[in-house]
């Protein structure tokens, strides 16, 4: 950015870099009185109004930022950085179409830079995208070979994508460039199916007995080293590392386990007072919720439908919290605390809102799937707002889904999964809340038993297909097939056909007492 500040004294460039510090920090009010200072210095500087663009996004004052940023582009019409600077403004006004083509011209102005098309690349990713992600990345670990960022996020589209020789490459290339690149480490472990070898094993081992190895790195190296003890059949040692290392994850990631399970607690006593809920019974027919714990059979489940002609699979969708949370703030009252207040016709109008921000996904078959694993807080909601949905609530044994869900290290939330005991607390709110709302609502919510489908597949695929109101097709048998990407943790295991061997946890005996005595305890 040096022509950037180009005009500028030293003065006021620094002052400029504490604002931007501030703005990192969430600090919005010092950076505001410290950009103050700098517009009275400069006040037609470009650098100086793309930092006030900045700091009015960043503080949530949208409509502002656009309106200035759309502004300095009629002045400076392919001015790459205020165009990366509209494209964020847009995503944070839900225009994703005109800020990938904000995103997509400042490719086109700079096509052998390689910022551009990761940054395009990464958006494109981010928002479901994941096809034409990948020509976007490709581009920039071409212009870019060295980025370990950028090759890591290219390999982590191709596992979405199935291609997991191509996706091992690029990670080993990686580690082969930065050994110590924990995100490397975990996107090769990721790859469920494929072990770690022995000598990869040992290099791992051998790294982390290193020192200035850097924290967020060895954490994810340490779960690594735990999956690949597991796979070699070492659980004390598995068990050993993967608790030391969560516990710093723990610190790192803190989870209030009383205020969850208070909100649980609301969001029953709320939704059990008289509502309304949306006119129109067939609202949301086309849609299929897929609810869960994570590690729950939930992409299993998802990847079953998808193979019936008249579905597509949309993974993970934030759609419904979104909505709600629009709702909330429109209201200016905390969810759930307006469900008494809202009309039908709110209702509706919510219900009508999310399947417009979904459409895209059913541009080429009539239904979709939504399965992202923690609606199951929403079920009340989506069954007001959408009172034709189907909603299938995938159950596992809850201790191999604990366990299951403490060797994952999630990229984002589920901070619960890094402590057995808030695993346990949180297995015991998820469970009473389902079988509340099957008690309130028989027959609206299907559980889907992990344990039922492997032991007998066709029977639970005929039975899903029916509570989702689809006509039986021999596709869904051969699930494995489909060829679509899949945005989770079990992208490779949904690739191949069922296994009966999944549990794990009889192997650590006795470790897992801890953990098999807080889920049979009482909920308190």
């Amino acid at each position: 950015m040096p022509d950037r500040l180009a005009g500028l004294s030293p003065t006021t460039i620094g002052l400029l870099a504490q604002m931007e510090q501030c703005v990192q920090a969430g600090d919005f009010a010092r950076a505001e009185s410290i950009l103050v200072g700098v517009e009275a210095l400069a006040p037609r500087h470009a650098e100086v109004q793309r930092a006030r663009i900045a700091l009015l996004h960043r503080a949530g004052h949208v409509a502002q930022a656009r309106a200035l940023v759309e502004r300095a582009l009629a002045q400076q019409p392919d001015d790459p950085v205020l165009l990366t600077e509209l494209a964020e403004v847009l995503f944070a006004g839900g225009d994703n179409e005109g800020a990938f083509a904000a995103l997509r011209r400042v490719c086109e102005l700079q096509p052998d830079q390689a910022a551009g098309w990761l940054n395009l690349g990464s958006r494109l990713k981010d928002l479901a995208w994941i096809e034409e992600s990948l020509p976007a990345l490709e581009r920039a670990v071409a212009l870019s070979p060295e980025s370990g960022y950028a090759r890591t996020l290219l390999a982590d589209v191709m596992v979405l994508l199935g291609q997991f020789p191509q996706a091992r490459e690029q990670y080993l290339e990686v580690l082969r460039r930065a050994p110590f690149t924990g995100p490397a480490w975990w996107g090769l472990a990721n790859i469920k199916t494929v072990r770690l070898t022995d000598a990869e094993t040992r290099l791992l081992e051998a790294l982390l007995r290193e020192s200035g190895v850097r924290e967020s790195d060895r954490l994810a190296m340490g779960c690594v080293l735990a999956k690949a003890y597991e796979d070699q059949g070492r659980y004390p040692e598995a068990f050993a590392i993967l608790t030391a290392t969560n516990a710093r994850i723990s610190e790192r990631k803190p989870w209030d386990a009383d205020k969850f399970s208070a909100l649980v607690d609301l969001a029953m006593a709320e939704f059990d007072r008289p509502h309304q809920v949306a006119d129109d019974p067939r609202l949301g027919e086309e849609v299929i919720f897929i609810v869960s714990l994570p590690r729950s059979g939930s992409t299993l489940t998802e990847q079953i439908l998808a193979a019936h002609p008249e579905v597509e699979g949309a993974s993970e969708l934030g759609d419904v919290s979104h909505v709600l949370q629009e709702e909330s703030e429109r209201r200016g009252v905390d969810f759930p605390y307006w469900i008494t207040a809202a009309t039908a016709e709110d209702w509706s109008r919510l219900g009508r809102n999310y399947l417009a921000r979904t459409a895209r996904w059913r541009t080429k078959r009539p239904r979709s799937t939504d399965k992202m694993p923690n609606n199951w807080y929403f079920v009340a909601a989506i069954m007001a707002m959408l009172p034709g949905a189907h909603i299938v609530n995938c159950r596992r044994d809850p201790v191999e889904t604990c366990w299951s869900c403490f060797k994952q290290m999630f990229s984002i939330g589920n901070e619960f999964s890094y402590d057995l005991g808030y695993l346990a607390r949180l297995w015991q709110d998820y469970d009473r809340m389902m079988r509340h709302w099957q008690q309130q609502m028989p027959g609206r919510i299907r559980d889907q038993v992990y344990e039922n489908l492997l032991a007998d597949p066709e029977q639970e695929v005929r039975a899903l297909l029916d509570f989702c109101g689809l006509e039986f097709d021999e596709a869904c048998l051969r699930f494995y097939e489909v060829e679509r990407s899949v945005r989770t943790a079990s992208a490779a295991q949904v690739r191949e056909p069922l296994r009966r061997n999944t549990a794990r946890t009889a192997a650590y005996g006795a470790l897992l007492d801890p953990l098999r005595k807080a889920l049979a305890a009482p909920h308190e």
